[in-house]
């Protein structure tokens, strides 16, 4: 028989193994950071819509239950916390490897614009193909988050500010006590801290949703890179920030 095939007969080629290499991205403290902040959001969102808008009430006097007081207590503690790993996100932004520095949160390069375009196209199952791959934060996730953060700040300046109506001339109310004005007054600036926490509301599952789809479609392992801080990917895949 020659090297040729017969007609009507299947031609059998085996196929290389695809070959995968571990990419080390997120250190523990970000990691731990990550999902510390999930919970305190929850936590905010949950006791806050309870704060601007009761949604129960116990039978009897409110003397006797403190409903409102320990849904109060919940929501401050919880922000407290989200301060301190604000504050800690803020130092590994200089500190932290190239995954992880503020320059990764920021598409500043023209090219990271180009690549935004083709990443949403991706998202939107138009030509995923032609999107480029980042092992870390694509530039669509960098502005993101970028705005989340900024959406973070607005909302601990305001609920700090709020939290100071409570003591006229104490550390908060001195410390915070220009927000309102800057805002446009108490309700205004009340309204703008009721009003982004929407933008949570909407965020947290749409983001739940691209990470799990970029594991199951994809199969980027996003998931398991902020639990385990790496991702394996595919040796023969290139990567721009690689």
């Amino acid at each position: 028989m020659t090297g040729h095939a017969r007609a009507g007969e299947a031609s059998f080629t085996r196929e290389a193994p695809v070959q995968y290499k571990r990419v080390y991205l997120w250190h523990w403290a970000v990691r731990a950071m990550h999902w510390v902040s999930v919970l305190c959001i929850i936590t905010l969102a949950v006791t806050g819509f309870y704060i601007g808008r009761p949604y129960f009430t116990s039978s009897g006097q409110a003397i006797n239950h403190y409903v409102m007081a320990r849904f109060r207590f919940v929501h401050f503690v919880a922000a407290g916390v989200l301060v301190a790993t604000a504050m800690l996100r803020v130092y590994w932004l200089f500190i932290g490897n190239r995954f992880e520095r503020w320059d990764a949160l920021l598409p500043y390069r023209q090219e990271d614009w180009k690549n935004m375009w083709l990443v949403l196209k991706k998202y939107l199952f138009v030509e995923p193909w032609k999107a480029p791959h980042y092992l870390g934060h694509n530039p669509l996730q960098q502005i993101t988050y970028s705005f989340i953060y900024l959406v973070a700040l607005v909302q601990i300046l305001t609920g700090f500010y709020m939290f100071g109506l409570a003591d006229p001339g104490g550390f908060f109310y001195t410390v915070f006590g220009w927000v309102g004005p800057l805002f446009g007054g108490e309700q205004v600036a009340r309204f703008y801290h009721h009003v982004l926490t929407w933008v949570w509301a909407i965020f947290l599952p749409v983001h739940l949703y691209l990470t799990v789809r970029a594991d199951v479609v994809h199969q980027e392992s996003r998931i398991s890179s902020m639990i385990g801080g790496g991702r394996y990917v595919r040796a023969d895949v290139e990567f721009v920030d690689d």
